[in-house]
């Protein structure tokens, strides 16, 4: 079965939440983020898609990352829509509160410019967004390693797809949370 990088956008979200949960339980055993195929199982589930999503490759995005947040976790989540990514700019503020009141990385994604992208940061002077791609794949050595190889980047916001739609999807968790994950 194929993935796409929003599965690996909503796992990164996933595994923060499990890490939030051992701090606060003080668990150091090993945890477990849903798997492709109990993301697709919940949202056929819970009827926003069809029955022959299961074990397919078709992509998920922010609502559906927001569906999932809810039914695994009991997190609501924010949708931000961006109509054009040229208006980007102006919702970094609000990006920057989400960081400092919340703290949970944002999940974005877009219409032409469609590719995943997990968000661990902004910058409000020349403004730009801490970027975690979701396409690395293998062992992390360290962080160092991860932003030699791009995976972890600044992206400015003016290099954004100017009349592309963005969505972002913010959870909305700031305590450990309960899991529903069967």
């Amino acid at each position: 079965m194929g993935w796409g990088c929003g599965y690996r956008t909503l796992q990164t979200l996933c595994s923060w939440v499990e890490s939030l949960n051992k701090v606060a339980t003080g668990t150091t055993s090993p945890t477990s983020v849903p798997s492709i195929n109990q993301i697709q199982t919940a949202l056929v589930d819970i009827g926003d898609k069809p029955s022959n999503f299961r074990h397919s490759k078709q992509w998920i995005g922010s609502v559906e990352i927001c569906l999932c947040l809810d039914v695994f976790y009991d997190i609501p989540c924010k949708i931000i829509h961006i109509e054009k990514g040229s208006q980007f700019k102006q919702y970094c503020s609000e990006i920057f509160h989400h960081f400092v009141n919340v703290g949970a990385p944002i999940m974005m994604g877009g219409e032409t410019d469609n590719s995943s992208k997990g968000i661990i940061g902004v910058r409000l002077k020349n403004p730009a967004l801490l970027i975690a791609d979701p396409h690395y794949f293998g062992t992390v050595n360290s962080a160092k390693h991860l932003l030699e190889l791009g995976f972890i980047h600044w992206l400015p916001v003016s290099e954004l797809h100017e009349d592309s739609f963005y969505n972002l999807c913010l959870p909305q968790a700031r305590t450990p949370v309960k899991s529903n994950k069967s």
